[in-house]
């Protein structure tokens, strides 16, 4: 009985090592960076600038991510995740730890919930189809304007935390179902503010297909602010796989009511590519146009911007980059006391683990 029982003490661990796992992983990131007519956090600016940078390639970031097999065909997910300022050692978000993610999922044959903060839906369907493929996230307008990192606007839309921009959500709930080349995805947030069951809350729908190097991916959501004023985006993009060539295009619109008289519309349209010039080099080049209509103005504004990518492997987890961008300004967008545009040039290193 004593080597039975001292044979199940040494078995069970390696059973649930094979049925679950934790992986802890991050990226960290970090270039110098020189700007003129742009601040040094990539604002208008009528000087130039110098500075170290964490994230111009892609987000520095430490996360924990587990699955554990629950028989049948069933698995339970969660993700815990925190962006970093590598420049300086601090967390992205002051006020939340794990700013990037924080959920806890369940899921199957029959698809996948999951529970916490977690990106919106707009910022999953531009992830496949983005020009530059998700970097530069402070820089880039799909991340910034489609996606709603930084709407701009002033007002806490959705559960966010914040009322400058709308791209993660807290208390929320994602579904997400994947049969053959088709994903669907559905969101709900809940505002959770006593005696208005609406203010603050979040829905959404969105989907991606792949197929033969194609993909196509879209996304609506709608988000409330606490006076029940609304922000609605909209993304639908294209992408495909060319032997050492990826083309993408996007499009993407959001309205948002500043107050009950008064509203911002912001479109984005982006194309570029990546080649794969060799196993070890990509070059990236894409360009971006915002356009901007607000309530009261009767001029539109916004920008172009062309963003110039290059990369090369030290190793699968490591490599060097280069970027050079140039953006012009349209209808005063920059400011009275601004130049009429901006261009920046950066170069660092980003490791994966």
């Amino acid at each position: 009985m004593k080597k039975i029982l001292m044979a199940s003490a040494f078995a069970l661990p390696v059973i649930a090592q094979a049925q679950s796992g934790v992986t802890i992983y991050g990226i960290t990131d970090a270039g110098v960076r020189h700007t003129s007519g742009l601040s040094a956090a990539n604002a208008p600016a009528s000087g130039s600038a110098t500075a170290l940078l964490s994230g111009i390639d892609n987000t520095s970031r430490l996360g924990f991510r587990g699955v554990e097999d629950l028989g049948g065909g069933m698995r339970a997910t969660f993700n815990f995740e925190t962006g970093l300022n590598l420049d300086t050692g601090a967390t992205a978000n002051s006020a939340k730890f794990f700013d990037r993610a924080s959920w806890v999922g369940i899921g199957g044959g029959w698809g996948t919930f999951a529970f916490g903060r977690q990106t919106n839906l707009l910022a999953d369907a531009i992830s496949p189809v983005d020009a530059v493929g998700m970097r530069f996230a402070s820089f880039n307008p799909n991340i910034v304007s489609t996606a709603l990192s930084s709407h701009g606007l002033g007002i806490e839309y959705g559960t966010t935390g914040a009322n400058t921009g709308a791209y993660r959500l807290d208390n929320s709930v994602k579904y997400s179902i994947t049969a053959g080349s088709l994903t669907g995805r559905a969101m709900y947030s809940l505002g959770e503010v006593s005696g208005n069951s609406s203010a603050q809350t979040s829905m959404g729908l969105g989907g991606v297909y792949s197929q033969s190097g194609w993909v196509v991916s879209g996304a609506y959501q709608k988000f409330k602010a606490a006076s029940d004023l609304e922000l609605d985006g909209s993304t639908l993009g294209v992408a495909y796989q060319w032997g050492t060539v990826k083309l993408a295009a996007n499009w993407g619109r959001s309205k948002g009511e500043t107050s009950l008289t008064a509203q911002t519309v912001q479109e984005v349209f982006s194309t570029g590519a990546t080649w794969s010039v060799t196993p070890l080099i990509d070059v990236t080049a894409a360009y971006y146009r915002l356009d901007r209509e607000r309530s009261g103005n009767a001029n539109r504004d916004g920008y172009g911007r062309v963003i110039l990518f290059t990369e090369y492997k030290l190793s699968r987890r490591t490599k060097l980059y280069a970027e050079a961008d140039r953006t012009n300004w349209r209808g005063g967008y920059q400011g009275a006391v601004n130049k009429d545009h901006g261009t920046g040039i950066s170069a660092g290193i980003l490791h994966t683990f």
